[in-house]
Order: C-alpha cells, then sequence, then structure tokens
C-alpha cells in the first residue's frame, strides 16, 4: 500500500498550518542548512541525493544549482515553478494545499545554498486556493521568526514573494515564466544565456519545480543516503504521480523509484474503473508518448524504463483510457489544447498545432483522406526540434505514439 514517506503531509487534509507542521518535525532541516551546514554542504548533499527536477525535465538539481556562475556581483534569485498547467497534472496542487510549510521551507534550504535572499513563487492563474494557502503560509513562518531578517537567529535574511499568473500554459517554461514575471509577454526565451547565468532582471537565477524544492527537505533531514535507497541507482527517491481518467481510485501518491508500474496501478489505484480493460496509458502528462496496455505490464515508474519503452516519466501525470475510448478523439481533444497554447512565436509551433488541430477534426468529422495520416506525421517532423520551447515536441508526442500504436483506430474513420 502506498504511502507518504518524504511528503506526511499529504497524507491529511487538515494540518497545513505551521502548528501541526512543526508537530510533524517541520523546519528541523531549515535550522540544520543554518546553523550545521555551509551553503556548498547543501548543494553537494543535494546533489549526491541524485534529485532530479520532479517538473517533466528531470535535470539533476544539485547540478543545476552549482551552474550559477562563482564571480557574481548581481543578486541572485530563486523563482518556483508553480504553474501546474500540464493536462493530468495535481500534484503540485496538494503541495500547496496540504503541505504549503514543506515547499517554504525547501525553498529556504535552496535559498540558503545559492546566496539568495529574495524567492518567487508564480502560481498558475487558475490555483486560487493554493495561492491563499501559501500566502498564509508564508506570513505564519514570518511571524514565527522563520521568515525575513536574521532567520532562526543565524543572520540569514529571506523574503518570499507570491506571484499569480494569468492561466497561460506557455508560462510553465521557465524562460516564460521570467518573462511574464516580469511584466513582459509570458513567450520562452532563446538559450543560452539559461537563466542560472542571466535569468530575472538579468541576475543569476534558479528555476525549480515545486516537488522539487518540497523534497529536499527530508534529504537535508536524513542524508543523501536515505534518499537513494528508496528508488533505483539511477532514479533515486520517491516520485508524486497524480492518477486520473478511468481508474477506480483516482488521486496523488508517493511511488517509490522503479516500481512496477501494474503493481501500483492495481494494489493501489484499483485497476480499471468498473472492472474494464485498459487501453492506453500516458504516463507522464499529455506532452509524452502513450502506451499500450501491452507495454505497460513491463513498464516501472523511473525515467530509464519510461524511455526504454518509448515514452518518459514528465510531470508523473498518469492519465488512465480504458477500452471504450476512441484514441482519436482523445488526440483530437489534446490537439485542441496544444493549438490553443501555442504562444505563436516560433513559426512551426504556431501553423503546426493549428493544422494538426484542422486535421483532427476532418479525421473525426469523416472527412479525412488516407494521405491525411501521412500529413500528420509530416507536419510532426517540421515541428519537432525547430522550436525554441519544448511546447512543439509536446504537441507531436500524442499524434506520432498513437499513430504508432493505434494507426487501425484512424484508419477505420477514414472513407475510401
Amino acid at each position: 500500500m502506498a504511502e507518504f514517506i518524504t511528503f506526511p503531509s499529504l497524507a491529511y487534509t487538515d494540518r497545513a498550518g505551521l502548528d501541526a507542521y512543526l508537530q510533524m518535525g517541520g523546519y528541523k532541516s531549515l535550522r540544520k542548512a543554518l546553523t550545521a551546514m555551509q551553503p556548498g554542504e547543501i548543494t553537494e548533499t543535494v546533489k549526491q541525493s541524485g534529485l532530479r527536477g520532479r517538473g517533466g525535465a528531470g535535470f539533476p538539481t544539485g547540478m543545476k544549482w552549482s551552474f550559477l556562475p562563482r564571480q557574481n556581483e548581481k543578486p541572485v534569485y530563486l523563482v518556483c515553478n508553480a504553474d501546474e498547467g500540464e493536462p493530468g497534472t495535481f500534484k503540485d496542487r496538494d503541495i500547496m494545499r496540504y503541505a504549503p510549510h514543506q515547499l517554504v521551507e525547501g525553498m529556504l534550504i535552496a535559498a540558503r545554498a545559492i546566496g539568495c535572499n529574495r524567492s518567487y513563487i508564480y502560481i498558475r492563474g487558475e490555483f486560487t486556493e493554493p495561492y491563499r494557502c501559501l500566502e498564509k503560509a508564508i506570513e505564519e513562518a514570518r511571524e514565527a521568526g522563520l521568515m525575513g531578517k536574521n532567520i532562526l537567529g543565524t543572520g540569514f535574511d529571506h523574503e518570499m514573494y507570491l506571484h499569480l499568473g494569468a492561466g497561460a500554459y506557455i508560462c510553465g517554461e521557465e524562460t516564460a515564466l521570467l518573462n511574464s514575471l516580469e511584466g513582459r509577454r509570458g513567450e520562452p526565451r532563446t538559450k543560452p544565456p539559461f537563466p542560472a547565468i542571466e535569468g530575472l532582471y538579468g541576475c543569476p537565477t534558479i528555476v525549480n519545480n515545486v516537488e522539487t524544492l518540497a523534497a529536499v527537505v527530508p534529504i537535508i533531514e536524513h542524508g543523501p543516503e536515505w534518499y537513494i535507497a528508496l528508488g533505483t541507482a539511477k532514479s533515486p527517491g520517491t516520485k508524486l504521480f497524480s492518477i486520473c481518467g478511468h481508474v477506480e481510485k483516482p488521486g496523488v501518491y508517493e511511488v517509490k523509484m522503479g516500481t512496477r508500474f501494474m503493481d501500483f496501478f492495481m494494489n493501489d489505484c484499483g485497476g480499471v474503473r468498473g472492472g474494464r480493460k485498459l487501453k492506453a496509458v500516458i504516463p507522464g502528462g499529455s506532452s509524452v508518448p502513450m502506451l499500450t496496455a501491452e507495454q505497460c505490464e513491463t513498464l516501472c515508474l523511473d525515467y530509464e524504463s519510461c524511455v526504454e519503452h518509448g515514452t518518459m516519466l514528465g510531470s508523473g501525470a498518469i492519465i488512465v483510457l480504458d477500452e471504450t475510448v476512441s484514441i482519436p478523439h482523445a488526440v483530437q481533444n489534446l490537439s485542441k489544447f496544444y493549438s490553443h497554447e501555442s504562444c505563436g512565436q516560433c513559426t512551426p509551433c504556431r501553423e503546426g498545432t493549428h493544422w494538426f488541430e484542422m486535421i483532427m477534426n476532418k479525421l473525426i468529422a469523416g472527412e479525412a483522406r488516407r494521405e491525411d495520416l501521412d500529413l500528420l506525421l509530416d507536419i510532426g517532423k517540421h515541428i519537432s526540434f525547430r522550436t525554441i520551447c519544448a511546447l512543439g515536441a509536446a504537441a507531436v508526442a500524442p499524434i506520432e505514439s498513437s499513430l504508432a500504436r493505434f494507426r487501425s483506430e484512424y484508419e477505420a474513420l477514414i472513407r475510401d
């Protein structure tokens, strides 16, 4: 049975306040980081733990922190990416609602590690309740001497600010987020320079996901060896998964890396809703390739296994599709989403996602020709790796994977 190991507060819906968090051992890691560790030691501990970004890219967190320039006269910023807009993903929302102090503590530790005195949390525009929860947590921390000047009497100063976005999916991309935070249009920037060199207001900036920053807390408390032992050698630790769709027990689960998908799906989530057959699974959010039921039999929930099966772990958003689902109809919905959310900056993405939507609409209406299926694949080739950010490739993933694995369902809609 799944349990919350590194996110104990998620097991409850009424322990988001500071008193409850302190009773569960909250802010012990911060005290340890401020009184018993040097900033470089914190970064090295996170490096040794093997913690990878939990927002989708999976980049090693400690390594990312170490990219900050050593000789720097500008202020350093920390930005928490709480713009959780990936279809199927809702684990960060739960952290902000039920474990806001763990996020605040993780950010304070990260800020200490990178020499930062000011941080920002950029929250998805629709997340008004999580915003209020974090606002309260920050104020509680301030009143308890855990925020502001001379935190815990150590001489460490830090201020934390909340910023509510306007609902644009593209602002989940770190440089588009930074543009939005600066009051500019939310469009991705060309890289290099990367944010660690030139980020918010042209200053060195670290952008980390909500889950990533919150996971720093137990790593500092228990040590890297403890965290590594929870997962596999190449995918250490645990991961939060949000599972939805045709599943008996949807929700947010903490799973040890390397766990067999079917063990988790059947034992913890109750299998397919209504006892129907499993048809397909999208294991990491709408932007990763979907898998057949047969592929899921050998899938493990870690980075390496997902790659071996031709997909990605992504944000850990598992979307379950049962035997009643028309795959082309499901992909049509995703194509509408990506066409609507393209910022329009890059021509291949702007035009390609629009064409994806048009052709999928044509297919569902029974007006497509057989060559339109090849046209979908051809458009995909002209989008992938030809855009500033990954939204274009994200739009291609459901098209290419569904055509490769469920082509017969597309062909059944063709009028010869």
